[in-house]
């Protein structure tokens, strides 16, 4: 038994020597290529639509609620509390709304950025098809405590990407 574990350690010890590994950082590739500017453009002119909506919503919910306070005083029980039940129905389908459209940008990006990772990973596996390396792991995500050589190829894929999808 204690040869047995003696032989697995030197083969696996001498095959790992051998590993030839790469590193890429999918989050730089996804910021610096130039395809993704032009959807962080359209996300961003998407999201300030949105967000101007809110904005006037909400705008339009403090005036209520100050011209509440003022003619507080005037009204009845009834008639303040018919108000104030009014005016937190509106605070809570602004919240509504303002998650909704959270949720809905969320969706937008990742139907954006799909494709687009989807081409990252073809040029990821080009790329270190190219440079020999037997294994390419994403530095950002894998919690690897030690690797005693690894390339980035994080420049390499970007200029490839660039270069396949202009």
């Amino acid at each position: 038994m204690k040869n047995l574990l003696i032989a697995f350690t030197l083969i696996f010890s001498t095959q790992a020597m051998a590993v030839k590994m790469g590193k890429v950082d999918v989050q730089k590739v996804l910021v610096t290529i130039k395809e993704s500017g032009s959807i962080r453009g359209k996300l961003k002119k998407e999201f300030e639509k949105k967000q101007s909506e809110i904005r006037k919503e909400e705008q339009a919910l403090v005036k209520a609620r100050k011209d509440f306070e003022k003619q507080a005083v005037v009204m009845n029980d009834k008639t303040k509390a018919k108000k104030q039940q009014e005016l937190q129905g509106k605070f809570i389908a602004l919240q509504q709304k303002m998650q909704r459209y959270q949720g809905e940008m969320q969706k937008m990006e990742q139907k954006f950025k799909q494709p687009i990772l989807n081409k990252i990973r073809k040029v990821v596996e080009e790329v270190s098809k190219a440079k020999g390396f037997d294994f390419t792991y994403e530095s950002g995500t894998t919690p690897l405590l030690y690797v005693k050589s690894v390339t980035d190829i994080t420049d390499d894929v970007i200029k490839a990407y660039d270069k396949k999808n202009k």
